[in-house]
C-alpha cells in the first residue's frame, strides 16, 4: 500500500506582531478526538490527494474543502515536504494573504461516535482557524509540520 500524501497552503500575513513580524493561519482539527486539545492539535489547512493529481492543485482544492473559501491569489512559495510520524508525506506552499477567521465554512466528515456505538455522527473537518505568531504556531502545530515554519522564516529572511 502506497504511503498517503497530503498537500496544503500555509497563509501568512505581515504585521506588527513582534516575533518575525508575521502571523500564519492554522486550522484546529475537528471532531471529538481533538475537541479538548490545543497543543499539537492544529495543522496547516491540507488534505489527501492521489497522483496523478498535482500536489499544488490538491493544496488549492483542499483549502476550499477545508475552509469553504477559494484559495488566495498570490505567489505560492514552495516549502517542500515533510514525512510525519504516521508515515504521511505532506507538501506545503506558503502564500501571503489575509483571511477573516469568521468567514470560514468548514467541510464535514462522518465517523462512528462514540467508538463501537454504531452511531454515525457528522463533525467539521476543522472547528476553527486562527492567526498565530510563529512562536505560538510552533506549540500548536502537530510536530511533523513545524519544519514548515522554519522554511517560511528562511525564505522571508533571504527574500528581504
Amino acid at each position: 500500500m502506497a504511503a498517503k500524501r497530503s498537500a496544503g497552503l500555509l497563509l501568512f500575513r505581515r504585521g506588527d506582531t513582534g516575533d518575525s513580524g508575521i502571523e500564519v493561519l492554522l486550522a484546529h482539527m475537528g471532531g471529538p478526538l481533538w475537541a479538548r486539545r490545543e497543543a499539537g492539535a492544529w495543522s496547516v489547512p491540507k488534505g489527501e490527494y492521489v497522483p496523478p493529481e498535482e500536489p499544488r492543485d490538491a493544496a488549492a482544492r483542499e483549502f476550499t474543502e477545508e475552509l469553504g473559501l477559494p484559495p488566495p491569489r498570490g505567489t505560492y512559495l514552495p516549502l517542500g515536504e515533510v514525512r510525519q510520524s504516521g508515515g504521511k508525506t505532506v507538501t506545503v506552499w506558503a502564500v501571503e494573504a489575509d483571511l477573516d477567521p469568521d468567514a470560514i465554512m468548514p467541510g464535514t466528515f462522518e465517523t462512528v461516535w462514540p467508538p463501537r456505538s454504531g452511531t454515525v455522527c457528522t463533525f467539521p473537518e476543522i472547528d476553527r482557524v486562527a492567526w498565530c505568531t510563529p512562536d505560538e504556531a510552533r506549540t500548536r502545530l502537530v510536530t511533523g509540520q513545524r519544519a514548515f515554519l522554519d522554511r517560511l522564516a528562511e525564505h522571508l529572511a533571504t527574500a528581504g
